[in-house]
């Protein structure tokens, strides 16, 4: 083996164990050793430049020792990217600081603000950087991936916090009182079938469950409109799962099947249900099939209905949304709703640290759209209006000729 082969094994064997610093001096001692012409051999033999190798005999010869923990002298090494260019800083902020997002000469109007993006037009204006870079300034500088919020609810009554403050007095007294509370709403219709469900859910690696390329079904394809009623005084959920659509009759009829399997073994003694429901939807508090439906309920159950509607674009205040609805979409995130049995298993089986228990139960009847109620049969609805915004507060009596 020639001399210039067994070097270079030589370095091979060690060079994995040694940093920047350690190999320049072991190159150098090597070189200083072999005398005229080492470096050009060493060079050879471990693939470090000449002028590495050359810092390294200057080290030794003049004995410069770093400081204890560094490889490197105090300055040395390649300068940060923001000390080299002193305007990066100023030019990131330009691009994705909120104060220039409606700014019209601002590249990123317009597109999509990931990294490899902002490191584009940063270098489009001179500023040499690499989207790895441009994700660690962002950090430094208190960035973070955010997502929408929904917070905003658009234009608010004159009234909002007043009604409430009404709901909230209404409700305390009920419960206090020991009388059923329940809140109602629809939940998102479900498409049935092989579809994508938004979320994750563990599965064995690189076996995704594989659903329907695209989901714009006909409208033959299945629907699920699943109405909650959340009984406030209890933590529980019952469910009603409809297959044809969201009225007010369906909405009533779920009404009727809670206190039918649920309610009236729970409050044998009541006299009253207080339910808060939203202004809009197959519950709102201006459609007329609703109350309707409530009159017929409330004449076959002998029961007052007080009804506390939300003030318009506050439906998320409404208690079965993050006591009830979301977490139904927790438990079934990821999982294809590919019939009505799967559905209403994935709701049954929804719980939660605080004991929360939900019933679920599928309702196959028909619930026609289209039903117009007449000046005629409104008559027969025995509404008592409050006097505080009596179109979102009222109670339905039984008709005493029922």
């Amino acid at each position: 083996m020639s001399s210039d082969a067994a070097l270079a094994k030589k370095f091979r064997a060690v060079w994995p164990l040694l940093d920047e610093r350690t190999r320049r001096i072991l190159a150098a001692n090597e070189a200083i050793g072999l005398g005229y012409g080492g470096v050009s051999v060493v060079h050879r033999a471990c693939g470090l430049s000449r002028k590495a190798i050359g810092k390294g005999v200057c080290e030794i010869q003049e004995g410069d020792c770093p400081v204890e923990g560094h490889i490197r002298r105090a300055g040395a090494g390649r300068k940060n990217l923001t000390v080299s260019d002193p305007r990066l800083l100023r030019a990131l902020d330009h691009l994705i600081d909120g104060e220039t997002r409606g700014d019209p000469e601002s590249p990123l109007r317009w597109i999509c603000k990931s990294t490899r993006a902002i490191a584009l037009q940063l270098r489009q204006q001179q500023h040499p950087i690499s989207h790895v870079k441009v994700a660690q300034l962002l950090h430094e500088q208190n960035y973070s991936l955010q997502s929408n919020r929904k917070t905003e609810e658009g234009s608010g009554h004159p009234d909002r916090d007043a009604q409430f403050r009404h709901i909230n007095a209404c409700v305390k007294r009920s419960l206090a009182a020991g009388g059923p509370v329940i809140s109602v709403d629809t939940k998102k219709k479900e498409l049935i079938g092989n579809y994508d469900n938004a979320g994750q859910q563990w599965l064995p690696a690189k076996q995704p469950i594989k659903v329907s390329g695209h989901d714009f079904p006909s409208p033959e394809v299945p629907r699920a409109f699943p109405y909650g009623i959340y009984d406030l005084g209890r933590n529980a959920g019952f469910v009603n799962v409809g297959t044809d659509h969201d009225t007010g009759a369906f909405a009533v009829a779920s009404i009727r099947g809670w206190w039918r399997f649920e309610g009236r073994h729970l409050y044998p003694a009541a006299e009253k249900i207080l339910i808060t429901a939203d202004g809009g939807g197959s519950n709102g508090s201006r459609l007329r099939l609703w109350k309707l439906e409530l009159q017929t309920l409330a004449d076959e159950t002998g029961l007052s209905l007080s009804i506390c509607h939300f003030p318009p674009g506050t439906s998320k205040w409404n208690k079965i949304e993050h006591r009830l609805f979301s977490f139904i979409s927790s438990n079934w995130r990821g999982e294809p709703l590919r019939d009505y049995e799967t559905i209403v298993n994935l709701i049954s089986k929804t719980t939660t640290a605080k004991g929360l228990k939900v019933t679920c139960r599928l309702d196959r009847r028909k619930y026609p759209t289209g039903r117009k109620v007449s000046n005629q049969e409104m008559k027969q609805v025995n509404v008592e209006r409050n006097k505080f915004h009596g179109e979102w507060n009222y109670t339905i009596r039984p008709n005493s000729s029922a």
